[in-house]
């Protein structure tokens, strides 16, 4: 009677001490994310990091906040130790209906071409743009619609798609953007691309 008992109990451990890696996990990532989309990317030197500075501030204020707090009235753990707990076990719960319902990704050489047929959508006669301008261009196309200038950037990354880290246009100061040069020509595109051409992913 004790073994089954003891091994039961050992296995609701586990499920919790991995329920509350993975919610550490997401917090620190969800913050992590939130820190760098305080950057300012029409900015440069220590200008474009201050967004990023101000959030770090914040999160270390919030967190010795709630530090003071429960220094002050232990009592608040009697609520917050089952909070965290019940966070952890629905952290995994939502881990694994994400993995039953994940859709089938496209393939990545797919989506790249059909990006770069849209970069030269937008880019147009135009030889080089900045970021901020092809995003908001991509989004009077109806794709990215709440995306910053960050999440555009890091999915061109993703894609291997170049990016120009100090591109001057016009009267603006140098920034990321888009060099049309640098881009593979659309002939070169519609020669491999497959039938039907994907919807792009961007």
């Amino acid at each position: 009677m004790g073994q089954p008992e003891s091994t039961a109990v050992q296995r609701r451990a586990r499920t919790l001490t991995a329920g509350q890696r993975l919610l550490v996990r997401r917090l620190t990532e969800r913050a992590a994310a939130w820190v760098r989309a305080g950057r300012r990317d029409d900015l440069d030197g220590v200008a474009a990091i201050l967004g990023c500075a101000l959030r770090l501030v914040l999160l270390a204020a919030g967190a010795y906040g709630a530090w003071w707090l429960i220094r002050r009235w232990p009592v608040i753990l009697w609520a917050a130790v089952p909070l965290w707990c019940w966070a952890a076990i629905r952290a995994l719960d939502a881990q694994g209906a994400e993995h039953q319902q994940a859709p089938e990704e496209p393939e990545p050489a797919a989506s790249r071409d059909a990006v770069i047929r849209l970069l030269h959508e937008v880019l147009g006669d135009r030889p080089a743009m900045h970021l901020s301008e092809v995003l908001q261009h991509l989004q009077e196309k109806g794709h990215g619609k709440d995306w910053k200038v960050a999440d555009l950037r890091t999915r061109l990354e993703a894609l291997q798609i170049p990016i120009e880290m100090k591109l001057k246009v016009g009267r603006k100061g140098p920034t990321r953007g888009i060099l049309k040069a640098a881009l593979p020509p659309l002939s070169q595109i519609e020669e491999t691309a497959p039938s039907p051409t994907p919807s792009p992913t961007v």
